[in-house]
């Protein structure tokens, strides 16, 4: 391993230590061997913790039973008039596609739909996948959670505009001015092939 590691790199393994830990827990019968997992699970939280503004409060979720997975966010492209729907982020004050993590038990268009009903008020129907993004391969802000990312192309079928309580403004957007966007949740790379999936033959992004 390199003397000096790029911090992506140092989150990505921080989250493989973790996975590894969790899994191993789960399937492990033999006592020190889960010693020995348990002991990797700590470390894996321990670096995960000193490089993210969270309690460990908040880490728990991480440090899930079972065989460790990447969670899943969905997130809506809807085009109205060749422009973009989007939201602002009550919580920073930035823009995004409207969207979520996926609820167990949804089915992943599901999960859109009512994401896109709850931040904005409209009634919608996924229509394409857009695209399956790998969140640590494209430039967003580090998490300590691995994610996916999928976007899907979304046709509106009723409701009206509404702001909630994620948002406090919406409104449709061209890409060549766009409003400041929140990178955790999105970045342009990701808008602008969405776009061009969404307009022409191009098949769905993934990786």
């Amino acid at each position: 391993m390199p003397d000096v590691l790029k911090e992506t790199d140092i989150n990505t393994v921080a989250q493989k230590l973790n996975a590894i830990a969790q899994t191993g827990l789960t399937y492990s019968k033999d006592v020190f061997d889960k010693e020995r997992y348990e002991t990797l699970r700590q470390i894996a939280e321990h670096l995960l913790l000193s490089r993210f503004d969270i309690d460990s409060e908040t880490l728990n979720p991480i440090s899930e039973s079972g065989y460790a997975t990447p969670k899943t966010d969905v997130r809506a492209f809807i085009i109205r008039d060749g422009k973009l729907l989007m939201v602002k982020e009550a919580d920073e004050g930035k823009w995004s596609l409207p969207g979520g993590w996926a609820d167990v038990g949804d089915t992943p268009s599901a999960a859109v739909c009512r994401e896109v009903l709850e931040e904005t008020g409209l009634e919608v129907k996924a229509t394409k996948l857009l695209g399956v993004w790998d969140r640590n391969l494209h430039g967003h802000p580090p998490l300590p959670w691995h994610v996916y990312k999928l976007i899907f192309l979304c046709e509106e079928t009723g409701g009206s505009l509404a702001i909630s309580h994620e948002s406090t403004d919406i409104g449709f957007f061209a890409l060549n001015d766009l409003p400041a966007l929140s990178l955790t949740r999105i970045v342009p790379e990701e808008l602008l092939v969405s776009m061009e999936i969404a307009t022409s033959e191009r098949p769905t992004y993934f990786d």
